[in-house]
Parts: structure tokens; C-alpha cells; sequence
């Protein structure tokens, strides 16, 4: 399952890479927030995977809604002259690192036991 999504977030770099799609300056901030609310679902979704909790329905709702819910975040707080696009980067960023410190842990646990069993 992991195998799958890592295959499909470097199908989706090269993909990017190769299409020469010009995109306006002003999206750029509501794009970058976006990418990182789906980078923090996608983390999300491979720790749950980890814990044996993974729900795709759950999975995919969140992709879609929390990159929406960012970017709309980031043009209501342009809008209204508050700096919101900071405060989401900031708790999405801090989730992303939260997710990959457990999943770090998990893969070290698991190490840690395959040394203790070839003893």
C-alpha cells in the first residue's frame, strides 16, 4: 500500500516536471498551501496505514477538503488583510512533522524488534 502511494507521488513529480504549465503568480501562495495540507493528508494517511486504521473514504475526503479549506484559508485571510496563510502553515507543518516522527518511530520499533528476534 505504501509501495503504491510512493509510486504515485514520484509518477505525479515527474508528470509535474515534464508539463510546462505556467500558473499566475498571485495562485502561488493558495497552491503552496494547498500542496502542503495534501502532503500533510498524504502523512496522515500513511501512519494510519501504519496503525491499521487507513480508510480510503476517509483518506480522500480529507485530501480534497483540508487542500480546499487551506487555500481558502490563505485567500479569506488576503481578503480580510490577516496573515492566516502563516497560522496554516504553521499547524499544517507541525502536523506533517508530527506524523513523520511517529512513522519514523514505528519503522525503528520494527527494526529494533527484528534484532532482538535474530538473537
Amino acid at each position: 500500500m505504501i509501495v503504491i502511494g510512493l509510486l504515485g507521488l514520484l509518477v505525479g513529480v515527474i508528470i509535474a516536471y515534464m508539463v510546462d504549465l505556467p500558473i499566475p503568480a498571485e495562485w502561488a501562495p493558495y497552491l503552496s498551501l494547498a500542496a502542503l495540507a495534501c502532503m500533510d493528508t498524504a502523512f496522515g494517511g500513511w501512519r494510519a496505514s501504519l496503525e491499521s486504521k487507513f480508510h480510503l473514504d476517509v483518506f480522500l475526503s480529507g485530501f480534497v477538503i483540508n487542500a480546499l479549506l487551506a487555500a481558502l484559508l490563505a485567500y479569506l485571510g488576503d481578503r480580510i488583510g490577516v496573515d492566516l496563510f502563516l497560522a496554516a502553515v504553521v499547524t499544517l507543518g507541525g502536523r506533517m512533522f508530527l506524523n513523520l516522527s511517529l512513522i519514523r518511530r514505528y519503522y525503528l520499533n520494527n527494526l529494533s524488534l527484528m534484532k532482538q528476534r535474530q538473537r
